[in-house]
């Protein structure tokens, strides 16, 4: 046993505990991106496939993620410049990051138009497939948290030098999304209008991975207040029409 105390030999430093938290509060934080497009992922399956969809592609997101500390030093030097375009020097990070915004802006598009306009049956055979198709919903899943892992695993090593605090914060951040995905989920079907506002989240979510890409630093806690702000004003928004309904089905009883 003796071969992992230096695994643990920071459990005594007051300093690293602190780095746990932050970085597990951290890691929470920029999960709810990656919990709001599950939501509205699974929520396109047949209901009886829905949980099962959202626990084995967060239970998978699990496996990649730890897999991907196992190769951390791999993953940082992701950050090292490919090549050089207009003046700036892209690494494979920000060309996952691009990736990754386009593949949102253009999953969050196609959703915003098939709400808005449901005649449309243009791209029925592939929209159909994807909804009946949970290995279609558990790729899509893992291809964005593919790209959510590798920037908060870099953002990781810039807070920590320990290996295990990563680990632990890795395992209590996937085990609150696995918490949370349910109710979040049942929350989005029962309330439509919340639906396009998640996603506007997606979308915003998705330019600000392209502006990183592309060297434009957007400082998180901007995106994070748009989002909350925007979720109070359609909570205020939700509990006016529960109120109209009261008053309305109480008008109509007497």
């Amino acid at each position: 046993m003796e071969f992992l105390l230096p695994y643990f030999a920071w459990t005594s430093d007051p300093t690293a505990w602190m780095a746990l938290l932050t970085l597990v509060a951290l890691e929470i934080v920029l999960g709810i991106d990656n919990l709001i497009f599950i939501s509205i992922l699974s929520n396109k399956l047949p209901e009886h496939q829905r949980v099962r969809a959202r626990r084995l592609g967060i239970g998978a997101a699990l496996l990649m993620r730890l897999l991907l500390l196992a190769t951390i030093s791999i993953i940082v030097g992701l950050t090292a410049p490919v090549f050089t375009l207009f003046g700036h020097a892209f690494s494979w990070r920000d060309l996952i990051l691009i990736a990754g915004g386009l593949f949102l802006v253009w999953k969050a598009t196609k959703e915003i138009h098939h709400s808005v306009d449901t005649d449309d049956h243009k791209d029925n055979i592939v929209s159909n497939t994807l909804q009946l198709s949970m290995a279609g919903a558990i790729f899509q899943i893992l291809l964005l948290d593919l790209v959510f892992s590798i920037d908060s695993i870099i953002t990781a090593v810039g807070m920590t030098d320990h290996i295990a605090i990563m680990y632990i914060a890795v395992i209590v951040t996937v085990t609150v999304m696995l918490l949370a995905a349910d109710p979040l989920a049942n929350f989005i079907e029962k309330n439509p209008t919340i639906v396009m506002l998640a996603l506007g989240f997606l979308l915003m979510i998705g330019t600000t991975l392209i502006a990183e890409g592309m060297g434009f630093h957007v400082p998180k806690g901007y995106i994070y207040v748009a989002m909350g702000f925007s979720a109070f004003v359609e909570f205020l928004n939700m509990l006016s029409r529960r109120r109209k309904a009261r008053s309305r089905a109480e008008s109509d009883a007497h």
